[in-house]
Order: C-alpha cells, then structure tokens, then sequence
C-alpha cells in the first residue's frame, strides 16, 4: 500500500487530534513510498531499526519514537545514527504515543487490563488515559503479583501488604507513576503501571493503596503488536513483531 494510506488510516483511526502529546504523533521519518512490510516495537531504538533492515522492511511502527518536546533539536549522536539508518535504507518510521495507550481496541491500556483480566469501569486523569476498574475475581495482591509476573514476564515491584485482598484497581501502561495521588483519590486498593519514583514508596504507605510497577516496556509490548497485526487484516501486508529486552 501507498506509505500516504497508510498515514491517514493509522491517524484516523487512532485519532490523533484529540491528543496533546509530547512528541508529534504520526510518521516521523520519511522512506519508501509503497509499503509492503512493517516491523513493529515499542521504541525506535537502534536495535530495533537493525532488525528491521534484516527483515526488509518498508517502514517500522513504534509507540516511542523521536522529537520529544525539550530535547536537544539537532540531529546528532545516538539519534543521528538511527535516523541515518533509516534513511539510508528508505525506512519509514511511524510512532504513535499517547494515541496509543488510549484507544480502546488497540490501546496499551485496554489490552493490558485484558490480559490481567480486570474490568474497566471508567477513565480519569488528563486525556482520560488513567484507567479504573475491578478485578474480574477479587484476590490477594500476592496472588494479583503472580498473575502479572505470568503475563508480563517479568516479576513485578510491590509496595504493600501482600495478603490484602484486591478488588478495585487503577492503571496506565508506561512511565505514569505520576498519576498515582490521582489514582488514591480514585478510592482503589492498588494502583499498575510501569515504572516507580522514590516518592511513590511513602504515598503508597501512608496511603494503604498498594502500588504495583511492571515495567515500562513491559507493560507496553502489546499495543502496536496488535496495531500491527490489524494491518495485515485490512490491507494484507506483511507485519512482525520486534520484542527488544528492556529491564526497564
């Protein structure tokens, strides 16, 4: 398919003026006009990109790419070297971010609360990207931390009492634990995202809300996978998924 189709349907579909992001949402890098293969990830890391000139592909998907609002504007070092790559081999590059943990179908959010079974029962914070919801069955957190650890691969960070029972809970895939006061205020028993910031120790303590961190780019693998994987039902291109290990 043409590489400006492919745009406007993935802009269209994930809606991407409703969002005030922190970085432009869309294609990011110019290549190839038509577009036969995707290689898709969750960061437009180098690694990333070099295994998606292995496999030939005509453009790469991502939900962290390049041009983040406040970083440095000049094209050198580490971003010089990856979007050199691209060029040089006429990758596209499309990243979508906030659009992405939000859609309700493709979204990190909505596929990472199917996973873990948990009922979404409505959305809070800026953009409605928070979620909130209940347990499909109520269970200790101990219990909750193996079901994660299960899904994710890879044990999660817990703050809080092991052997309180679970029943309402908030999340957002990714870097949000700034939400977490927010998800307090939500009245939930625990709170999943990604990462954890020192502060997120004592507010989960004096709180009694335990606060659960997954993992950024573990919590994160599954929205451009299926984005991706759509593509190859509508249009019939050909889509593989890059997972590249990220502690993190």
């Amino acid at each position: 398919m043409h590489r400006d189709e492919l745009e406007a349907y993935l802009n269209q579909l994930l809606d991407i003026s409703r969002f005030h992001d922190y970085c432009p949402n869309g294609l990011q890098v110019e290549g190839r006009t038509q577009i036969e293969t995707v290689v898709s990830g969750v960061t437009a890391s180098l690694a990333l990109l070099q295994s998606a000139v292995a496999a030939n592909a005509d453009a790469v998907l991502v939900h962290h790419g390049y041009f983040w609002r406040g970083e440095d504007l000049r094209i050198t070092g580490l971003k010089s070297r990856r979007i050199a790559l691209l060029m040089n081999h006429q990758i596209n590059l499309f990243a979508y971010h906030l659009p992405l943990d939000s859609h309700p179908q493709f979204g990190n959010n909505a596929l990472l609360g199917q996973k873990l079974g948990f009922v979404e029962t409505g959305r809070f914070g800026g953009q409605d990207i928070m979620m909130r919801g209940v347990l499909g069955e109520a269970m200790t957190l101990a219990a909750l931390e193996g079901i994660i650890a299960r899904t994710v691969m890879r044990p999660p960070m817990i703050v809080g009492d092991r052997a309180r029972v679970i029943r309402n809970i908030a999340w957002c895939t990714g870097g949000a634990q700034g939400y977490f006061e927010e998800a307090i205020r939500q009245g939930v028993d625990a709170y999943l995202t990604g990462e954890i910031s020192e502060h997120n120790v004592h507010a989960a303590r004096e709180s009694g809300v335990a606060f659960i961190a997954a993992g950024h780019h573990a919590t994160e693998r599954y929205g451009v996978q299926a984005l991706g994987d759509h593509l190859v039902q509508q249009f019939g291109i050909r889509h593989q998924f890059m997972d590249i290990e990220n502690p993190v």
